[in-house]
């Protein structure tokens, strides 16, 4: 069971979000509605997932996340956003996320980029444990 942040500005879609983690297993340790209250709550909650809207209001997704890496290098972060522009995919993760999901997602998509995260960590490790 994963522990799981949603940032999202719509409170809809923090619900549906909220509600395909809880379906897939996992626990929802919070919600945010900008990008200020998910830093904040990263340093407290210590998730090891959150989903990252974008475009939202006092600061967007893409300051949240260069800010989050900061003090934290460890969660990982799926960029969620209606923005299909790959520019802004792109930036997201060059900032620091692992993966994305275009909206609108559903519980499916959710967990594919879960189960992407961890096959990239298990990836990573073994290539390196191979190197040695």
């Amino acid at each position: 069971m994963l522990n799981i942040l949603i940032v999202d500005d719509s409170i809809l879609m923090r619900n549906n979000i909220k509600s395909y983690v809880e379906n897939l297993g996992h626990n929802v340790v919070g919600e945010a509605e900008n990008g200020a209250i998910a830093v904040k709550m990263c340093a407290e909650l210590k998730p090891d997932i959150i989903t990252m809207d974008i475009t939202m209001p006092d600061m967007d997704g893409i300051t949240a996340i260069l800010k989050i890496r900061e003090f934290n290098d460890k969660v990982n972060i799926i960029v969620a956003t209606s923005h299909g522009q790959e520019e802004i995919i792109m930036k997201a993760l060059q900032s620091g996320a692992k993966g994305y999901i275009l909206k609108p997602m559903n519980e499916t998509n959710l967990n594919e980029a879960i189960s992407n995260i961890y096959k990239k960590d298990t990836t990573n490790e073994e290539e390196y444990l191979l190197d040695d």
